[in-house]
């Protein structure tokens, strides 16, 4: 069991870049990698993750590679986390160890693609698509596409990426029936109508 101190260190060192005082911490007890839980039972890359600390996921990762494969409670792998944070570096070492977590859904049925997505965050969600274009074309709830997901939250840079990459999801229709016009129209994304206009 860590104790409350240590485990305060441990966070406070991965999520600030304390790269000295995380491998102190680390010589002294080296389970310490592998044990150390937070909140939401994450581990040290998550937190390093999360806080975009590319030194610190790196000497974790050399510690505990298969850290990189975890899950914490809302099912969020590292590469989720990462892909939601927009850190371009974390995100490529983290798909160098698991590629295949860009298909894992987190509680909300969502892959690091839809949160790339989701997020705007272009050069990420160009590295993931090198991976593989098959994860963007899984459906989410109701069925909506990463392209629903890009206009219900104003990411039109990320569409058109998307499109260029997937242009056979632009008609797709969702589980009420509704195009990308559709829900541009009634979510009010009027400055890209005219864009997604000439999708449809």
């Amino acid at each position: 069991m860590v104790g409350e101190t240590v485990e305060k260190k441990l966070y406070n060192a991965a999520s600030e870049g304390d790269l000295t005082t995380l491998q102190t911490l680390l010589q002294e007890d080296p389970y310490l990698v592998h044990e150390a839980p937070f909140a939401y039972s994450r581990n040290l890359l998550h937190v390093a993750a999360m806080h975009g600390q590319a030194a610190i996921v790196e000497e974790v990762l050399k510690m505990n590679p298969r850290l990189a494969t975890s899950l914490d409670s809302k099912n969020l792998s590292p590469l989720h986390i990462a892909a939601a944070e927009g850190s371009l570096e974390i995100v490529k070492k983290l798909l160098s160890l698991a590629p295949e977590a860009c298909w894992w859904r987190d509680c909300h049925d969502m892959n690091p693609i839809h949160i790339a997505a989701m997020n705007g965050h272009v050069e990420i969600l160009e590295e993931l698509l090198k991976e593989s274009h098959l994860p963007a074309m899984e459906r989410l709830h109701r069925g909506q596409t990463v392209f629903h997901l890009c206009v219900k939250h104003g990411q039109l840079t990320t569409l058109m990426v998307l499109v260029d990459k997937l242009g056979e999801l632009v008609r797709a229709k969702d589980d009420d029936g509704e195009t990308l016009l559709h829900l541009a129209v009634r979510s009010n994304q009027l400055a890209g109508q005219d864009r997604a206009e000439n999708l449809a």
